[in-house]
Parts: structure tokens; sequence; C-alpha cells
């Protein structure tokens, strides 16, 4: 008797550690994407695309960065833009840009990529990004110039 009262403890035990280890992980995936963009633009700043224009024009030091993959990027990109795709953006951003203070406007096809890596900049201590509104695409619709 006490054998199985042990073993009948031990896989209570068990069963409440692995239900509470897969707790966070049910709450995460039943959150659609469109949650996790939502959150992240209550926490940035956005900048409409006329006005980040402009700033690009009027602003040598603005960093834009170009957030979208390697492919989109080859096929086309605001001028200047630098490199770091969100998939990489977290390993690859202190070597593209190293001063935490810089101006960064962040961009990608539509507009919530960016608002994610803006939200991910902004935790990892970056002082001054934003999110450009509408991005790649609306950038292409309205003719602005392109590389």
């Amino acid at each position: 008797m006490r054998k199985q009262g042990f073993l009948g403890r031990v896989l209570v035990a068990a069963f409440a550690v692995a239900f509470a280890l897969s707790l966070p992980a049910v709450c995460l995936a039943d959150m659609a994407g469109s949650d996790f963009v939502k959150e992240a633009k209550k926490a940035i700043k956005e900048v409409p695309m006329a006005e980040a224009k402009a700033e690009i024009e009027k602003v040598p030091s603005v960093v834009i960065l170009d957030v979208r993959t390697e492919k989109e990027f080859k096929g086309g990109h605001i001028p200047k833009a630098v490199h770091a795709d969100r998939g990489t953006l977290e390993f690859r951003i202190a070597k593209a840009v190293p001063n935490k203070d810089s101006n960064i406007i962040v961009y990608c096809k539509g507009g919530d990529r960016s608002s994610l890596a803006a939200a991910t900049l902004s935790r990892m201590g970056y002082k001054n990004v934003r999110s450009m509104v509408g991005g790649w695409d609306d950038w292409v619709k309205a003719g602005y110039p392109v590389e």
C-alpha cells in the first residue's frame, strides 16, 4: 500500500508540474499574431509616412531600419536603409545600430513587423524608435524614392 500511495503522489505531482508549465504556452498559443501587434502598437510611437519621408530628407543622422526579409530588401528598399530582418533583429541590431540614442524609423512591408520590431528595440534600450505607418507598400504607392 505504501508503494502505491507514493507512486500515486509522484504521478499527481508530475501531472501538476506538467500542467503548470503548459499554461503560458496555451495562453500564448491562443493569441493571434494581430493581438501581439495591437499590444506592440500600444507601447510604441508611430510616425506617418509623409512625416517620415520629410525627416529622412532633412535629418541626415536618422536611421532608416528595414526589418523585412533579405529577399524583400534586395527587391528594393528606402534609400540609405539599414537592413536587419525581424527574425534576427535582436542578434544584429547592436552591429547595425550601435548607438541606443539614435533616431530610428523602422519599416516593413505594411507596418506590423515594424511595430513588433520597434517594441523589441525599446525593450532593448533604444530610446528614439518609431514605426512608419503604411510601410514599404504605401511608400512605393506614393511614388517615393527607392533603391
